[in-house]
């Protein structure tokens, strides 16, 4: 199986007045948001299954992607106050016949990262608008090995 984290674009600051969900990206998470979505639209399989939190900037990073005709799915399961453990089964980790992507937040993005790929380390630092790849393969007879695919940025994507 292989798990896709994508950490929404970079929002407006919260504030006392503004709840936390409605943030909206900056024009500088728009651009970023695009770029990612072009670079991802190259290589996501067709048969990529979608999850993509509830809050608006996680669903404005979204967007440049939908307009690609990627279908996507809003997951309650992936909002900011998630755990890692509930982005584990929204996912259905390890057992997804496809690949699955997840749109959403620190700390619970790094949390998932941390927990497949560095056990001993409790969170990794995703940055905003980055994509982390990791898979699952046979090595060697060793049984399902989890592997770092990629790690992608806005900053590296050439359109």
């Amino acid at each position: 199986m292989d798990l896709i984290l994508w950490r929404h674009a970079e929002a407006e600051p919260g504030n006392e007045e503004l709840a936390d969900a409605l943030r909206r990206l900056t024009p500088k998470g728009h651009k970023q948001a695009q770029k990612m979505a072009y670079w991802l639209d190259s290589v996501l399989p067709d048969n990529c299954r979608i999850l993509v939190s509830p809050a608006i900037r996680a669903r404005e990073t979204m967007m440049p992607l939908a307009k690609l005709n990627r279908k996507f799915k809003i997951a309650t399961e992936i909002s900011p106050e998630a755990s890692a453990d509930d982005l584990l089964k929204a996912a259905n980790w390890p057992d997804a016949r496809e690949t699955v992507m997840l749109v959403g937040h620190q700390p619970s993005l790094g949390d998932v990262a941390a927990r497949l790929i560095t056990p001993k380390q409790n969170e990794c630092a995703v940055r905003k608008a980055n994509v982390w790849w990791i898979t699952q393969k046979e090595r060697d007879g060793e049984g399902l090995r989890t592997y770092l695919k990629a790690i992608m940025s806005p900053d590296l994507v050439i359109k």
